[in-house]
């Protein structure tokens, strides 16, 4: 006896036309072009995943270098600084004490310069 395959095409093909919901035109209503897009929608979002690590280490980054200029430091030299005096903060941490508190990062500073001269 054969095997007919219509319920499970017909699910695998609502399946693919429920994540093209909201796309425009035929991308959304004709199954060929909707799997297509659905495959390129989900390229586009991997790839997202891994620009959105990099834009916010740069914006980390870009934060620190001006807290660090405000204290009268380069960025690379503080960066130098904190790593010869063995203090292992990542750049989120950093960036949220320039941020939210001067005072802690301004002694992070001075700990930075004191080492480095």
């Amino acid at each position: 006896m054969r095997i007919k395959r219509s319920v499970t095409a017909l699910k695998k093909r609502r399946a693919i036309l429920k994540q093209a919901k909201g796309y425009r035109g035929a991308k959304s209503k004709l199954y060929r072009v909707a799997r297509q897009q659905v495959m390129k929608s989900g390229q586009y979002a991997y790839i997202g995943r891994k620009q959105r690590k990099r834009n916010f280490r740069s914006l980390w980054i870009t934060r620190i270098s001006a807290a660090c200029k405000l204290n009268g430091i380069s960025y690379s030299k503080f960066m130098y600084g904190l790593k010869k005096s063995n203090i292992n903060l990542n750049r989120k941490v950093l960036a949220e004490l320039a941020a939210r508190d001067e005072k802690a990062f301004a002694e992070l500073v001075e700990t930075a310069k004191k080492t480095i001269a």
